[in-house]
């Protein structure tokens, strides 16, 4: 019997072997999932954070009074920072969920940042998840990167985590590591390099989050709710990596799944932005994978998937990723 070819399904086959031949996170000494009350606070909302489970779940929501946060009780310096999280569905258009470490509390104008921020659309689209690094008050210039995901986040729970040590910054989703910032001489002062508290918050971003601010957090779907649980704070003393003494820490495997993720789901990359930076900033390294990318800093595969989707929609609300 003859069987006709489905790129679709052939792209499936490749990515469930991707998945499943990705390393886990290396395994790291004495990692225990806190409760709330061992580890964090509340720090803006009122009822809208809610605890369950004996306060191994949170539920933080968005209405048309408030959002709400917490933070971590303690600030650190390097660690492995995470949580499984699962997002709002239907229409999220405008609303903003951060899972991020910051340290502008205490450095108001030198702060460090190190982000994820997922991005709500209009409904039957897909959430988007941003990374940004910023350091001693760099916020002036952005190293967002931008992700299509391999799954609904909102219909389960996934994993989030930022490793963060002395010399390499790395954002992992599901065990799979998607973006690393390594310490080196042309990082100047941009490199996060003072302690920082961890974050998780909802709020409106009708301003921009969504295609810059077109479709604006529509409050007869509300509450919004973002639900978080397994929440980690692990820190190595001496500025060691993770696990403490670790020589490497991504292994030929990790970095090969990395490189994989980056580039079938990288939406934006801000290395490949040439609007914004006609000349690339001291620490990004070019090659010929820059003609991937438009001149705005999308992925071309992006912008096809979207004009075709557009097609597919037409007459409905413009189309994420």
């Amino acid at each position: 019997m003859l069987c006709s070819y489905s790129p679709k399904l052939f792209f499936f086959l490749l990515l469930h072997l991707f998945l499943a031949n990705a390393e886990p996170i290396p395994s790291l000494p004495n990692l225990r999932k806190l409760s709330f009350h061992e580890g964090y606070t509340q720090i803006f909302g009122d009822n809208n954070l809610m605890l369950h489970h004996e306060g191994k779940k949170v539920h933080i929501s968005l209405d048309e009074r408030t959002g709400s946060g917490f933070r971590s009780q303690e600030s650190y310096l390097h660690g492995f920072f995470s949580a499984s999280i699962k997002l709002p569905s239907d229409y999220t258009a405008g609303v903003v969920v951060a899972f991020y470490m910051s340290n502008g509390d205490v450095y108001e104008k030198t702060h460090d940042e190190l982000d994820f921020e997922f991005l709500g659309n209009v409904r039957g689209k897909d959430w988007r998840i941003q990374t940004n690094v910023y350091g001693n008050g760099s916020t002036s210039v952005g190293r967002e990167e931008r992700y299509g995901l391999w799954f609904d986040p909102t219909e389960d729970f996934h994993q989030y985590s930022i490793l963060w040590t002395y010399n390499n910054i790395i954002f992992y989703v599901d065990d799979i590591p998607i973006r690393e910032v390594e310490r080196v001489p042309s990082s100047g002062g941009y490199f996060p390099s003072k302690p920082m508290s961890l974050y998780a918050t909802i709020w409106d971003g009708s301003q921009w989050a969504t295609s810059g601010g077109r479709y604006k957090v529509n409050y007869k779907y509300a509450p919004y709710i973002a639900e978080f649980t397994d929440l980690v704070l692990h820190t190595c003393p001496n500025h060691q990596a993770l696990p403490c003494g670790s020589v490497s820490l991504l292994s030929p495997e990790q970095r090969l799944s990395m490189e994989s993720f980056r580039k079938r789901y990288m939406t934006y990359g801000y290395c490949y932005d040439r609007i914004r930076y006609p000349v690339p900033l001291a620490e990004c390294h070019v090659g010929p994978e820059r003609e991937l990318y438009l001149m705005s800093g999308e992925s071309r595969a992006y912008e096809r998937r979207r004009h075709m989707k557009r097609r597919a929609w037409r007459g409905t609300a413009d189309p994420g990723f």
